[in-house]
C-alpha cells in the first residue's frame, strides 16, 4: 500500500471507473464519487472491496458546491487527506451552436467546469498544508482544436485547459503539479448514441486505426499521479492515437 488518497469525480463509468479500478489496484486509498449512476458505482465499489482495495464511495452532485465541500470533508474523515484529485466528470452534448439555450449552456458549465473550480479550490485547503498534492483534470481534445457542434463542450473543455496551466503556476512554490489530460475518441457512454459510420470514420481518421479505451487514459492518470511525474505541471497531455497533433 503506498497510503496516498485518489478523489476521483465521475467515477461510476468511462474513464472514471477505469481510473478508479487502476489506482486502487495499485495501493491508493480511493473515494468513488457518483451523482445519478448508484447502481454502476456500487457495482464497482463492491468489485474493488472484494479485491481487498481500500475504497469508499460518496454520492455528490459536483456542480453543488456545498455537496463538493461534504464530499472532501468525508473523504478526509475517510482516508486523513488527499494526496490526488482527479477531476473526471463531465458531460457532453451535440447542439446546433444556434440552437443552444441559455439552459443548455449553463447545464454544461456547471457539470464540466464550476466542478473543477469548486472540487479544486476545496482540496487545496488540505493539499497546501502537506506542501504536497496531484491535480489532474481532464479535459478533451474538443478543448484543443474545437468540434463543431459542441461549442458549450469545446468551450468548457478548452477552459479546464487554461485553468490547469494557470493553477499549474499558481500552485508551483507549493509543490502541488496540476496537469491535464485531453482525451481524443474514446469508447465510452458519450459515444452509444454514435452511428457505426461515424465510429468507422473515427477509427480511419486515427493514425493508430482504433478508438482509445477508458483503460488508456487511466494510465495516463496513473504515471501523473505518481512520484514518476513530480517534475511535470502545467502541461496537456492528449492521448488520442494520433487524431490529433500539435
Amino acid at each position: 500500500m503506498n497510503n496516498k488518497t485518489a478523489l476521483i469525480t465521475g467515477s461510476s463509468r468511462g474513464i472514471g471507473r477505469a481510473t478508479a479500478k487502476l489506482l486502487a489496484n495499485n495501493g491508493y486509498n480511493v473515494l468513488i464519487n457518483y451523482n445519478k449512476s448508484e447502481k454502476e458505482a456500487m457495482n464497482l465499489y463492491n468489485e474493488l472491496k472484494s479485491q481487498g482495495c481500500s475504497v469508499s464511495i460518496y454520492k455528490a452532485d459536483v456542480s453543488n458546491v456545498n455537496e463538493v465541500n461534504s464530499m472532501v470533508k468525508f473523504c478526509i474523515g475517510q482516508f486523513g487527506r488527499i494526496d490526488v484529485l482527479v477531476n473526471n466528470a463531465g458531460i457532453a452534448k451535440d447542439q446546433l451552436f444556434t440552437d443552444i439555450t441559455n439552459e443548455d449552456w449553463n447545464e454544461i458549465m456547471s457539470v464540466n467546469l464550476n466542478s473543477v473550480f469548486y472540487t479544486t479550490q476545496i482540496a487545496l485547503k488540505y493539499m497546501i498544508p502537506e506542501h504536497s498534492g496531484k491535480i489532474i483534470n481532464i479535459s478533451s481534445i474538443w478543448g484543443l482544436v474545437g468540434g463543431s457542434y459542441e461549442v458549450h463542450y469545446s468551450t468548457s473543455k478548452a477552459a479546464i485547459i487554461g485553468m490547469s496551466k494557470a493553477l499549474a503556476k499558481e500552485l508551483g512554490p507549493s509543490n502541488i503539479q496540476v496537469n491535464c489530460i485531453a482525451p481524443g475518441a474514446i469508447q465510452t457512454d458519450m459515444l452509444s448514441n454514435v452511428s457505426n459510420e461515424i465510429l468507422e470514420n473515427l477509427k480511419d481518421e486515427t493514425p493508430l486505426m482504433r478508438l482509445g479505451t477508458p483503460e488508456d487514459i487511466a494510465n495516463c492518470v496513473l504515471f501523473l499521479a505518481s512520484d514518476n511525474s513530480n517534475f511535470i505541471t502545467g502541461q496537456v497531455i492528449s492521448p488520442n492515437g494520433g487524431f490529433v497533433i500539435i
